[in-house]
């Protein structure tokens, strides 16, 4: 499976995307394996370097974007940058597994642009602006400024989802999930 099918999940942040990764990943009938994003950000207190991302300084990831190390990449938020590694498309496409990206919105439509009739896109949904806001607070990882950058973002990330192959509103966890589990097994 060298050119194994690619699953991109994207939603705005607080969507509930990685917890829904997290649980498709563990189906092992669908046999993904994660792609690990780079980033520029701080880690917060329960991440694992190599598990959840790859954490960068600014200069480490502008060094990798000046050398073409980058699938996608993207400014998401003002001097804090994501992107795929191509190294990363490459190691988990040697262990045979088809990929599943937990994605900026920009990020998943440049994988999609990248591999077009290997990806499947699904655009997870919060079920309100109002309850994204509830989330975001909830999780309690960011200032009051950035839950307002977030949101505002959020509103912008919302109007792309039309670009989509699907979307999916997240009312309620295991349905979110039931739903893009059928989506990634009509896929494959």
């Amino acid at each position: 499976m060298k050119n194994g099918k690619l699953i991109v999940i994207a939603a705005p942040s607080g969507s509930g995307k990685t917890t829904i990764v997290k649980n498709l990943i563990s189906n092992k009938a669908l046999n993904l394996g994660f792609s690990v994003s780079a980033t520029s950000r701080g880690k917060r207190k329960n991440e694992i370097e190599g598990k959840d991302y790859y954490f960068l300084s600014k200069n480490q990831f502008e060094e990798k974007i000046n050398l073409n190390e980058f699938v996608e990449w993207e400014e998401v938020y003002k001097e804090t940058f994501y992107g795929t590694l191509k190294s990363e498309i490459d190691n988990l496409n040697s262990l045979d597994k088809n990929l599943i990206f937990d994605i900026d919105v920009i990020g998943g439509l440049s994988i999609k642009k990248e591999f077009p009739e290997r990806t499947l896109t699904v655009f997870i949904s919060p079920p309100s602006l109002k309850e994204l806001e509830n989330r975001l607070r909830k999780r309690g990882t960011d200032s009051e400024e950035k839950i307002k950058i977030r949101l505002s973002k959020a509103s912008k990330e919302i109007s792309m989802s039309v670009l989509y192959d699907y979307k999916i509103e997240n009312h309620n966890l295991e349905e979110t999930v039931a739903k893009v589990t059928t989506l990634i097994n009509n896929f494959l």
